[in-house]
Parts: structure tokens; C-alpha cells; sequence
């Protein structure tokens, strides 16, 4: 992205041009809950994104001149990105089944919050929670008291425990599109481990709690059912790691003055390890994980709007950053964070990536990587740091403030964490009858070859 062209354009640009990407972010929030079924259909989605985003690109390549063209342009290759890492990651974690039912007991809960959190910044959030959410609900499908679990794992999995990686989190990796050095977020690790050992030991207090409350019966029951971890689908270890490379050995596409040669291999390779995936992975995690294309399609849908609209505010928000009267960097980490609760955390990132670039007088976002310090005392790194762990932190505060969460709370409804429990045992081979005991998750016992295993 030409630094030239960039300020040419905020500088040009009347400020009613952030109204359709404010638009977009609010029809994100607001419309799921006041027209859940219209909003939930994907071609309604994709005509509000079309609505508020095509006018703006128009308008950029038609009457921008180069700064407009330059812009689009330069926003079409991170879209591309963002969605090939997305999908490639959703794809590939979808067909990786953890079989077994642990015990529900304190202990072992936090044990897989914990490797969630790690593992979601090898996979993402959401493919670590495709992964460890259901092992999670088989756990404790004996248990009556499991609400306070999904939430955490909400807290944990689905949002604080990517901040390490531009993998881990969407916002980070619009970063890493931005000009952030990959190995950056990384220094951010000493803020991981107090907000992630602050949050588990405040789980594990509260888990033993709700313990203690429950019944001999299903203490029982869980003692009873008891089946060791496995795990279905390894040879998607293998495209994870491809895809891992592939981000790795790439630099952004946004690097100023990168000689790019070929522009999309990173992202040719990422479609080509998912290909790989649906076609050599075995079919039946994905029929257990109850995999579908929805999510990944609504999340493309949606975010072509957002890419679409946030071109002109973002130019604007970093040629008058400076104006907004945001100096200190809590009021970055809390506004970031603050925003990111009621609304998707990923725009909220280059939100305030834009503005602390204004004030900064940082053209471009690997500006924001510096140690030094500048003008007022202030040290850019801090910021983006700031915006950094409030839009991953606090995405965690709603539903809405990040897509693996959404997708959870969909996945334990289904699995009766808000209704009535039910848990079917069907038995094959073994001539055990099946027994159906009351409140709890849906569970099937295959014991088809030595090692009984769930699914």
C-alpha cells in the first residue's frame, strides 16, 4: 500500500464517509437480534454487505483517481488472505476428531482449557474450538452444573488464547496483512499469561465449586463411563502444519517496498492443504464434528462488506488520528476492548490500529512494531500492543465479539447445555442393552475394535 496514495486519500475524503462502515459493523451487531430470520439467510447477508459496499468501491475506483485505485486494490489482497487462512484453517480443523470421555472433573476441565488456549495459536480459535469443544461437552455430560464451562471455554479457547499469533486471532493476522512482523505478537506473552492464569484460576475455583454441588449419581455415572482420549483424523496434523509454513516462510502482502513475485502462493498453498484435506481426510470426523459451510460462508460474506467499507474510514482515521484527542494507551486498550465487546473484534483492531496510526504520524501499520520513542514520549509499540490485547481479550464479552463464539454456544445448545439433558447410549458389538439415565449430553459408544472410544 503506497504511504503516498494513502494520505492523498484521507486527506481528500469527507468524514461522512466513515457512515457506511459504521453502518456495516452495526447491521453485524444489531440485526441478529432484531431480525434474526431475515439476517439469517445468506443471501440477505451478502445484500446488506453489497448495499453499504459497493458504492464505496465505486466511488474509490471511479472518482479517487491512483489513491483510490491503490486502495481497493491493496484491500482486495488482504480480503483474499484473511478468508484463504480462515477457510483453509476451518476446513482442515474440521475434519480432527478427539474421540474419549474424560472425566468432568476440575482438574481435567482445566487441563483442556489450558491446551485450548495453546493450541489456538497454532490452529486458530476456531479451529481449536471445533476441536476441543465437544471432547469438553462429552466430559461433562454426567454433570447438571456445566454452564460456567462453556463460557469459559468461550473466555479461553475462542478468544484469549490466540493473542500469540497472527494464526490465533483474525485481528492479529489483518495485522500481520498490515506489515507485522509474524513473531511480534509475541512479546505479548507476559500479558497472555496473566490474563489466561488470572482467568483459569478463577475457573478452577468456580468449577470445584459447582463440584462439590453435584449429586454421587452422575459423579458416578462420569467414574463409570470413563474412556481415554484418541484422536480420529491425523493426517490433518499434516495440513495444519502445511498451512503454518505457508504463513511463516510469506511475508505480507502489504510490506512496504516487498518485491512480490508471486502474490498468492501463500494463499494457493493454504486452498491447496484444505483441498487435500476434504479429499484424503477420513469423511466421518467431519459427519461426528457435523461439519457444514455455513459459518466459513457467512464469515466471507460478511467480511467483504466490512473490507469493502472500511477502505475510506481507515484512510481518514489515519490521516486525522491525531485529532480525536486518544493519547494514552489505556484508553487504546480500553476502547479497542470496549467496542470489541458488542461488536466484531476484527474491525475494531484496524479501528484503532488507524487511529493510533494517526497520532503517531505512522503511515503504515509496521510503524506501530517500534520501540522508540517519539514525539509526547510516546512509544508506538505500546499501542499497538494496547489494541492488541483489548479486541483479543474482550472479544470474549458477547457472542458477537468474535465468530468462534457464536459457534460454541450454537454447538452446546445443540448438545442440551441450555435444555433438558439427554444422553443415548447406542452399543454395537458388545450386546450391551442401551440406557438412556436422565439429564445429559448426547453420546455415542462405538466399540467396534478393541479401545471402546466415544465419538
Amino acid at each position: 500500500m503506497t504511504v503516498g496514495l494513502t494520505a492523498a486519500l484521507g486527506d481528500g475524503l469527507s468524514l461522512w464517509w466513515i457512515v457506511p462502515f459504521a453502518a456495516m459493523v452495526l447491521a453485524i451487531a444489531v440485526l441478529p437480534m432484531v431480525a434474526p430470520a431475515w439476517y439469517g439467510r445468506e443471501r440477505h447477508k451478502a445484500l446488506v454487505a453489497a448495499v453499504l459496499g459497493v458504492p464505496v468501491v465505486l466511488f474509490l475506483l471511479l472518482g479517487r483517481g491512483a489513491a483510490g485505485r491503490e486502495q481497493v486494490l491493496s484491500s482486495a489482497e488482504e480480503y483474499l488472505s484473511f478468508i484463504a487462512l480462515l477457510a483453509s484453517l476451518f476446513v482442515i480443523a474440521g475434519g480432527v476428531y478427539l474421540t474419549g470421555n474424560l472425566r468432568g472433573t476440575p482438574a481435567r476441565n482445566l487441563g483442556f482449557l489450558a491446551v485450548g488456549a495453546v493450541l489456538a495459536n497454532l490452529i486458530g480459535t476456531t479451529g481449536a474450538a471445533m476441536v476441543f469443544i465437544r471432547p469438553i461437552l462429552r466430559a461433562n455430560s454426567e454433570r447438571r452444573h456445566v454452564k460456567h464451562v462453556v463460557i469459559f471455554a468461550i473466555f479461553v479457547i475462542c478468544n484469549m488464547g490466540g493473542l500469540l499469533t497472527p494464526l490465533g486471532d483474525p485481528p492479529l493476522f489483518l495485522g500481520f496483512l498490515g506489515g507485522v512482523d509474524f513473531f511480534w505478537t509475541l512479546r505479548l506473552l507476559p500479558q497472555w499469561a496473566l490474563a489466561l492464569g488470572l482467568t483459569l484460576a478463577v475457573f478452577y475455583a468456580l468449577d470445584r465449586d459447582q463440584y462439590r454441588k453435584e449429586s454421587p449419581e452422575p459423579i458416578h455415572e462420569d467414574i463409570e463411563d470413563y474412556v481415554p482420549l484418541g484422536l480420529r483424523g491425523k493426517i490433518n496434523l499434516l495440513f495444519l502444519a502445511g498451512v503454518v509454513i505457508a504463513v511463516l516462510a510469506s511475508r505480507p502482502l502489504s510490506t512496504v517496498g516487498a518485491a512480490i513475485h508471486f502474490p498468492f502462493l501463500r494463499e494457493l498453498v493454504m486452498v491447496a492443504m484444505a483441498a487435500l484435506s476434504l479429499k484424503y481426510g477420513p469423511h466421518e470426523t467431519r459427519r461426528w464434528n457435523r461439519f457444514s459451510w455455513a459459518p466459513i460462508a457467512e464469515v466471507a460474506i460478511v467480511f467483504a462488506g466490512i473490507f469493502a467499507t472500511m477502505i475510506p474510514a481507515l484512510a481518514i482515521l489515519r490521516t486525522h488520528g491525531d485529532e480525536l484527542g486518544l493519547t494514552q494507551t489505556w484508553q487504546y486498550f480500553w476502547l479497542s476492548g470496549g467496542l470489541s465487546s458488542f461488536l466484531d473484534n476484527a474491525p475494531t483492531y484496524l479501528t484503532f490500529t488507524a487511529v493510533a496510526q494517526g497520532f503517531l504520524g505512522a503511515p503504515h501499520l509496521s510503524g506501530l512494531m517500534s520501540s522508540a520513542v517519539v514525539a509526547g514520549g510516546a512509544v508506538p509499540a505500546a499501542y499497538l500492543a494496547a489494541v492488541s490485547c483489548g479486541s483479543v481479550f474482550m472479544g470474549a464479552n458477547s457472542y458477537i465479539g468474535n465468530a468462534p463464539n457464536f459457534m460454541v454456544k450454537s454447538i452446546a445448545e445443540e448438545h442440551g447445555v441450555r435444555a433438558q439433558f439427554l444422553r443415548l447410549h447406542a452399543v454395537f458389538g458388545s450386546g450391551a442393552r442401551a440406557r438412556v439415565p436422565g439429564r445429559h449430553v448426547a453420546v455415542l459408544q462405538m466399540t467396534g475394535r478393541p479401545g471402546n472410544h466415544y465419538i
